[in-house]
């Protein structure tokens, strides 16, 4: 990971539903982009032995939250998240990449593609923030 950044990871450590509950990783980050990681366990997976949806949004959810902080002092909080699941997973490791669509001086808007390792897109969510002017 770039060690320019590496005070986010540091932040982003202490969101322990993501990271220790659940267990995301994050691999990378810069402005306006992250890259996490997730090994799946049987622990993530609902009643038909497939990954739970909470779990495909909660990587989304944090991995955005990575990508809007990197490299800015306010504070930005989701304003409205969807998440369309395109494919079962139920064992590997997946991966989320947020990438910034755009932004305004109020909103930032982005996008989370969910992945397997054989690049296999499983999940598309899509988010906007509000940038609050933290005094």
């Amino acid at each position: 990971m770039n060690r320019e950044y590496s005070q986010w990871l540091e932040k982003f450590q202490q969101d322990h539903f993501a990271t220790k509950v659940v267990g995301v990783e994050v691999l990378d980050v810069r402005p306006g982009y992250a890259k996490t990681s997730l090994q799946i366990d049987t622990k993530h997976h609902n009643a038909v032995g497939i990954v739970q949806g909470g779990v495909i949004f909660t990587l989304s959810d944090f991995t955005f939250a990575v990508a809007c902080h990197v490299g800015h002092n306010d504070t930005l909080v989701a304003i409205e998240c969807n998440i369309s699941f395109l494919k079962p997973v139920a064992a590997g490791i997946i991966y989320g990449e947020a990438k910034l669509i755009s932004e305004s001086k109020s909103l930032a808007c982005y996008e989370v593609d969910v992945t397997t390792e054989s690049g296999k897109l499983i999940a598309k969510f899509h988010s906007r923030a509000f940038r609050r002017q933290d005094r």
